[in-house]
């Protein structure tokens, strides 16, 4: 067996030094090869299909958070390469969503071990952006801008610019049209769903499933704002859900429309403003390497 390791040697703050490490001595007792491909920023699409090219692994593990797994992903999108994803990012909100084992090495160990691959699906965005996990516009992707442009990482990081965002919070409009129906409202929020909830663990949609060929819009058309204060961040579970008034709209493809532009964030990315936004379902377009602990797997 061949493996190749994609590697952000920066994602999240986190040092992955000591995975490599344990990698490789766990790669030499099973007799395993490998390479590690780390990302630089610069022509990392172009050089990590080159090293797939000559390398040609029969797995690639995917080491980092959320940016680096759609990096990875959408690297391997029209290749016969399955990725398997090994948690080292500030948040994992796509592998948690996903089942991975949090323990890194042992995580590896089931990317070894497994022989379940499944399809996981894309989005893809304007016809330019992807993503697999969670987009938004609104609350959201104000308080990503101001996070990305601090040093700091982390949850307390995260939640100083939360509460902030709160302070100055107003509503917008937003019209959402689907092959099926249109639907407009003024809204905190107006989220782009392939799974159920962000890293920081907070809810969206208990229905998602990234692997069912679907994707939901969700607007979140009023906040419980005096119980998110109140109870911090620990209000952020399935009861800040149910606290939350939204509407939640299944699809394969969607345009959200606004009336001036707003800031979309990709995956914790910032990506730019707009007035349009298209989305498009892009069913399995990535092997994944699973288990059975995956309870979005479909027969």
């Amino acid at each position: 067996m061949k493996i190749l390791f994609v590697v952000n040697p920066i994602s999240g703050g986190v040092d992955k030094k000591d995975f490599i490490t344990e990698a490789t001595e766990t790669c030499l007792f099973y007799n395993i090869s490998f390479s590690v491909f780390y990302t630089t920023g610069k022509k990392d699409k172009q050089k990590l299909k080159a090293v797939l090219k000559k390398f040609k692994p029969d797995k690639v593990a995917s080491v980092g958070g959320d940016g680096t797994i759609l990096f990875t992903a959408t690297a391997l999108m029209d290749t016969p390469y399955p990725m398997g994803i090994i948690p080292l990012g500030s948040a994992n909100g796509m592998a948690t969503e996903l089942s991975i084992n949090p323990a890194p090495i042992e995580a590896l160990k089931d990317i070894i071990m497994s022989a379940m691959i499944r399809g996981l699906d894309l989005l893809k965005i304007n016809k330019k952006y992807y993503t697999m996990h969670i987009g938004d516009v609104g609350i959201n992707a104000n308080i990503v801008k101001s996070y990305s442009k601090d040093p700091n990482r982390g949850m307390m990081t995260y939640a100083k610019y939360f509460f902030e965002e709160i302070k100055s919070l107003k509503n917008f409009t937003v019209t959402v049209k689907t092959p099926n129906s249109e639907y407009s409202s003024e809204v905190y929020m107006a989220a782009i769903c392939n799974s159920r909830k962000y890293g920081s663990g907070v809810p969206l949609d208990l229905s998602g499933n990234p692997m069912d060929g679907k994707f939901e819009i969700v607007l979140l058309e009023q906040i419980d704002i005096p119980s998110i204060i109140s109870a911090g961040l620990a209000a952020f579970n399935e009861k800040f859900y149910t606290n939350q008034q939204r509407k939640v709209i299944t699809t394969d493809k969607a345009e959200l429309l606004f009336s001036k532009p707003r800031l979309l964030q990709l995956d914790g990315e910032v990506i730019k403003k707009y007035k349009k936004i298209s989305v498009e379902i892009l069913p399995g377009a990535v092997q994944l390497i699973t288990t059975k602990a995956n309870k979005n797997i479909l027969n």
